[in-house]
């Protein structure tokens, strides 16, 4: 899947400590139907994209 983020707002996680291991994520697409996810100590390297619904099943998992 491929999924341009050049125009992505990212935002830290409510779920990231105030410490160096922060996750930073990004609702993307004309009806924010994807989720970036990256590592806000290298914002131009790797992300993670999810469906809207890979999403929602990842927080209900309650793995955070």
């Amino acid at each position: 899947m491929t999924v341009d983020l050049s125009n992505a707002k990212w935002f830290k996680s409510s779920r990231s400590s105030t410490a160096s291991e922060c996750v930073e994520v990004a609702f993307v697409g004309a009806t924010a139907s994807h989720v970036g996810v990256r590592d806000s100590k290298d914002p131009s390297g790797p992300a993670l994209i999810f469906t809207a619904s890979q999403w929602d099943t990842f927080l209900a998992s309650g793995i955070l």
